[in-house]
């Protein structure tokens, strides 16, 4: 367990903060350390929780009208989103891409209009991002993909759940989508960030271990230790609070060194 002494103030004193994905793993702890921090958490799920949340929202983000509904329920005065919500490589390939890129982005971009001035939105990415660069081609033809043409995208890109791919692309776009976005409200001083973990202990760190065979087990050689969702909340409050508001489309690896360890093994560092 990390030490969070740190705690005792109120980095997010007065602030109410979206939270989807927050019944559990990083979501929910992300929701109490929030609370912790003096913050109010609208709590979005598809699953009933009363943990650490002051309303609760249930809604299925790979639906587009549900979206919709969840947007018109949320109330205006929104200091920041946390978007955690997210399916892992062994749930349908199209659901992954719906509910980790194309939901993410319309709940995010419909959003806006009820997101105070100068509050934070915050994107839940991942080390399976990291080899962005190389699937550019699919990325951007993934710009403006709509719900209902997820389907006939990853045909045409072959994008599937071997391997983990379709989780992977998801990550991928994400990180490239925060990156381009860095400036897109700055006139209202709204800015986004991504937050990278590396393997988390969370309820989903077995469809991982399923999916990715021996890529996971040799990460596991490397890594000293899982990561738990206690190393991972404190990044996402900390830009979450007016303590960042000069950083701006930024990729922030949560991940014992493991994005550094790759660098370092593909440039023969």
């Amino acid at each position: 367990m990390t030490n969070q002494s740190w705690t005792t103030g109120k980095l997010l004193r007065d602030k109410t903060i979206v939270v989807t994905g927050c019944s559990s793993g990083i979501g929910k702890e992300t929701s109490r350390l929030i609370k912790q921090l003096g913050g109010d958490v609208l709590g979005v799920d598809v699953n009933k929780t009363d943990d650490h949340v002051d309303e609760l929202y249930i809604a299925d983000m790979s639906d587009r009208r549900t979206i919709k509904a969840l947007i018109n329920a949320l109330p205006t005065g929104i200091d920041g989103i946390a978007n955690i919500a997210g399916l892992p490589p062994t749930a349908p390939a199209e659901k992954v891409v719906l509910v980790n890129l194309v939901g993410l982005k319309f709940f995010t971009e419909n959003m806006i209009p009820k997101l105070n001035d100068n509050a934070s939105i915050v994107n839940l990415a991942s080390l399976a991002g990291f080899g962005w660069p190389a699937a550019l081609e699919s990325i951007r033809a993934s710009e403006h993909l709509e719900f209902e043409d997820v389907d006939a995208f990853m045909r045409e890109y072959n994008i599937t759940n071997h391997d983990g791919r379709s989780y992977f692309f998801s990550k991928e776009a994400l990180v490239v989508w925060t990156m381009k976005e860095r400036w897109a409200w700055r006139e209202r001083g709204i800015r986004m960030n991504a937050v990278s973990p590396g393997p988390v202990d969370t309820p989903i760190l077995k469809d991982f271990l399923e999916t990715l065979g021996e890529r996971a087990e040799e990460d596991a050689r490397v890594m000293d230790r899982p990561g738990l969702p206690e190393d991972v909340a404190p990044v996402v409050t900390f830009l979450l609070s007016d303590m960042t508001s000069w950083i701006r489309g930024t990729n922030l690896p949560v991940d014992g060194g493991m994005s550094s360890h790759l660098h370092c093994k593909i440039n023969q560092l």
